[in-house]
């Protein structure tokens, strides 16, 4: 569609969101023999009735407003004639200004106006109404609103977005140019969604010199923020060289000389050590050692009140049932000390565990706090025990969160622990450093904390491998469960998880109630029965809603990848209708009814618990990564949009923020950790070998709770169970742990 430009006056504005800019007006025409009136929208920040405007956008017809003008840039100029300065200043842009007061002001300084209140305000204070005061404030008023016009403007130049140019103005306000000017790089390392490539993009047209100080460390502070994002708490000196290096294209030399630098400013920790030097960002380097410090002098509280035989065997006979050996010493244990970790594949009685240490611990009249990673983890908890329990986010109680550096701030923390005589984290494997590190600090002496999960599941998307390192360190008391139950057994589910975990082929001829392999050659072939499997067959099977399936897979951008497969599904189970409202945002379409996930943590993202009589119940907010819910609302007008996920947790986002959000009829596997679903559909058809992998199959068939589908190819089936490949992930945990055992002679 061809783009129009236009030049005017802003005749009116007819809505503006001053949260976000969005704004709806109409603009008068310069130039033209009639009155011509166009209305427009965009995201316009600080938009003022009688400013001068020239817009460049695309024609678009609202079903309800008719012709408008989709704002695509903008430039603004203040007024110049009198008049039209009159108009600005009448039009509320600064509170306790009317239209009479701004009829004095331009009678008395004429085209002089402008320039009196920039510059010599208290002028002002000569009208009659205006006090000393009352004139420096407008003066104050008046320059923000023009540094706030100019921050836009200047951004706009380098493809900076109208949003987050008011991001950035909310941070520096009138020093924004200048900062940026100086440093560019400080966007990356201050502004949460502001991106080392925005700020390189800068820098250059800047004509800042690719050898600058500026650009190496912020270069350096990147490649280490996205080896975090895929896992690492550190990289080895070498290999962070040899990719900034080639980021930046230059030598290994210069990024050699700037992390002393760094290191010497503080900005970065570097440990010599063998066989490599490791370079971390300051907060995975005190995470890990606080982690580990704190593990070890947990693991050293014994001489605890243990469960006794007699109190276990009282369990056994109130509930009927014969503890396995592995049982019966986990809950023994378990009180031993202020840390014990529980791990095992599906099957292997965790659940009846943590119910029997629950029951002792009420006995002896003990305050217990149950949580997990995740929401549905946590509503899965809840279902088991009976009892009520929180994500660990919740449990902690979050404020805030500064991703950019890392810091983020909790109710709970070392001054004000959480107040439990023991504490039982579920789903452990998904618990990155940065969590384990709060939640630890939370701890307080003498809280016992349990651990539980399954060490053969993926590891967090997060940095670290939290469950996997504690375990590997043989220093923290845990109990490894690997006998299945009699009635696990019955289901082909757990029993293939197993086969594969233990590098043997799934029994694909089974056809019992609760596993199934269909084989299919082609991808076409394979959407079609994944079509037909979610829409009709597998809801009549189970008698459910399409919802409660879940298409699982291992990668993204393929013919059977998520974008792919959400697509068609999106088009099977939520069609386009007149009663179905719907945004089309950067290629995807998201309408009412869709099933949608949160793909990064948000900790300012307010939520509202409604119960089912429209009350509300509980309000906080923070919404994170891998949340799933359901589009419940969706105002093209407002642009805006609101999602349910678990907990009656309502959550509102405009239309800006959508590049948080994707549809989630399938999701990667990665992505579907901590989840469990009444039944899951794999379609498996080849793919790259870093993906293919068993711990990946295992994964995904642990999330069926009462039916796995496997389909595709039996040679990919067996080709990732013979994958026994693990991506390493660089984290030091482990080691930090015995250095700390050894350093106290422990």
């Amino acid at each position: 569609m061809d783009e129009l430009e236009f030049s005017g006056i802003v005749e009116n504005i007819i809505f503006a969101n001053d949260e976000n800019g969005y704004t709806v007006f109409e603009l008068l025409l310069d130039d033209e023999k009639e009155d011509t009136v166009v209305c427009c929208t965009g995201y316009l920040p600080g938009l003022n009735m009688g400013e001068s405007i020239n817009v460049r956008g695309r024609r678009v017809r609202h079903p309800a407003y008719g012709d408008q003008l989709e704002v695509i840039s903008y430039r603004k100029s203040l007024p110049v004639t009198e008049k039209a300065m009159e108009r600005y200043l009448g039009s509320g842009i600064i509170k306790g200004i009317g239209k009479q007061t701004a009829k004095k002001i331009v009678k008395k300084f004429g085209k002089n106006t402008f320039v009196v209140i920039d510059t010599e305000p208290h002028k002002l204070a000569e009208i009659k109404g205006i006090t000393a005061a009352k004139a420096v404030e407008i003066g104050e008023v008046f320059k923000e609103r023009s540094a706030l016009t100019d921050t836009v403007m200047f951004l706009q130049e380098y493809g900076v977005s109208v949003n987050y140019a008011t991001k950035i103005f909310k941070t520096y306000k009138d020093k924004t140019i200048e900062v940026i000017q100086k440093n560019p790089y400080t966007l990356a390392d201050e502004i949460t969604g502001i991106g080392f490539k925005t700020a390189d993009n800068i820098a250059r047209k800047l004509g800042i010199a690719a050898d600058s100080p500026y650009r190496i460390r912020s270069g350096i502070k990147y490649a280490l923020d996205h080896a975090a994002a895929c896992g690492h708490t550190y990289l080895p000196e070498d290999i962070l060289t040899r990719q900034v290096s080639m980021l930046l294209s230059l030598s290994v030399g210069n990024i050699s000389e700037n992390l002393i630098d760094m290191q010497a400013d503080g900005q970065i920790r570097i440990e010599n050590s063998e066989p490599e030097r490791k370079v971390y960002l300051n907060f995975f380097y005190y995470a890990e050692s606080y982690i580990a410090k704190k593990l070890v002098d947990m693991s050293e509280a014994v001489g605890k009140a243990a469960f006794t035989d007699a109190e276990i065997h009282e369990i056994e006979k109130a509930e009927g049932i014969k503890f396995a050996d592995g049982q019966f010493k986990a809950i023994k244990e378990a009180m031993k000390s202020d840390i014990f970790v529980i791990t095992g594949g599906p099957g292997t009685g965790k659940t009846t565990i943590i119910n029997a240490i629950i029951y002792l611990l009420e006995a002896r009249h003990l305050k217990i706090e149950l949580a997990a990673p995740t929401g549905k983890a946590s509503k899965r908890m809840t279902e088991a025990t009976g009892r009520d329990a929180r994500t660990i986010h919740r449990l902690l109680g979050t404020n805030m969160l500064n991703e950019g550096n890392m810091r983020q701030s909790f109710e709970h923390d070392e001054e004000n622990p959480i107040d439990a005589d023991c504490i039982i984290i579920d789903e452990m494997s998904m618990v990155d450093v940065p969590l384990m590190y709060y939640l630890l600090k939370a701890v307080n002496d003498g809280t016992r904390l349990i651990l539980v999960g399954d060490a053969d599941q993926l590891p967090s998307v997060g940095a670290g491998n939290v469950l996997k390192d504690i375990i590997s360190a043989e220093r923290v008391p845990y109990v490894s469960l690997n006998e299945i139950f009699r009635q696990a057994q019955q289901s082909a589910i757990v029993t293939n998880a197993h086969r594969i975990n233990h590098g043997e082929y799934p029994d694909l001829k089974d056809k019992t109630k609760d596993f199934f392999y269909m084989r299919r050659k082609d991808p076409e072939n394979v959407l079609d029965t994944v079509s037909g499997l979610i829409s009709k067959r597998l809801p009549g099977y189970l008698g459910c809603s399409p919802l409660d399936i879940k298409v699982l897979v291992p990668m993204r951008k393929t013919p059977l990848g998520v974008y792919n497969l959400n697509k068609m599904l999106q088009s099977v189970l939520n069609p386009p209708s007149a009663g179905k409202p719907e945004k089309e945002f950067r290629g995807t379409i998201f309408r009412l009814g869709d099933r949608v996930m949160q793909i990064k943590n948000n900790y300012d993202l307010a939520w509202r618990a409604i119960d089912e009589h429209d009350r509300m119940t509980d309000d906080g907010t923070g919404v994170f990564n891998g949340d799933e819910g359901v589009i419940t609302y969706l105002d093209n007008d407002n642009k805006s949009l609101e999602v349910l996920y678990d907990e009656n947790r309502y959550v509102s986002y405009d239309f800006s923020q959508l590049d948080e959000l994707e549809l989630s009829y399938a999701v990667t596997i990665h992505k579907s950790q901590g989840s469990e679903y009444k039944a899951i559909i794999m379609p498996l058809l080849g793919g790259p070998d870093m993906l293919m992998t068993r711990n990946l199959l295992y994964t995904g068939i642990t999330r069926a709770k009462e039916l796995a589908v496997i389909v595709g190819s039996e040679e990919s089936v067996m080709r990732m169970v013979d994958n026994d490949r693990q991506i390493q992930r660089y984290t030091s945990l482990t080691d930090r742990i015995h250095s700390f055992a050894s350093m106290f002679g422990q």
